[in-house]
């Protein structure tokens, strides 16, 4: 399969994430072996929320506080959040949710 990536989408878009890019290429997101894509902090915190043991880092010229904010806003966001299907595994909802349902 080729993937190519879509004019004016950062690299760390999904090619079946419909949204577009929202500011500048100024985080990275590294997946548990080290492979990654740099993006938008939308794309990465969508990117983020879809990986097990990923990381963000802020590139150079990133303004500050960038890579906590995409952390921050992934925690939120459901691992592929643009398919919809029901989703009742915990794989399949967001950090906050599973904190939430097993809290008690």
């Amino acid at each position: 399969m080729v993937v190519t990536r879509a004019a004016g989408r950062c690299p760390a878009a999904h090619p079946d994430d419909p949204t577009p890019c929202v500011g500048p290429v100024v985080v990275s997101v590294l997946d548990a072996v080290g492979g990654g894509a740099n993006g938008c902090e939308h794309h990465d915190a969508r990117l983020l929320a879809s990986l097990d043991q990923g990381r963000v880092y802020a590139l150079p010229d990133a303004p500050q506080g960038a890579a906590i904010r995409v952390f921050k806003a992934a925690d939120g966001i459901r691992p592929f959040c643009w398919l919809d299907a029901p989703r009742t595994e915990s794989s399949q909802l967001s950090h906050i949710e599973n904190r939430a349902r097993y809290r008690r």
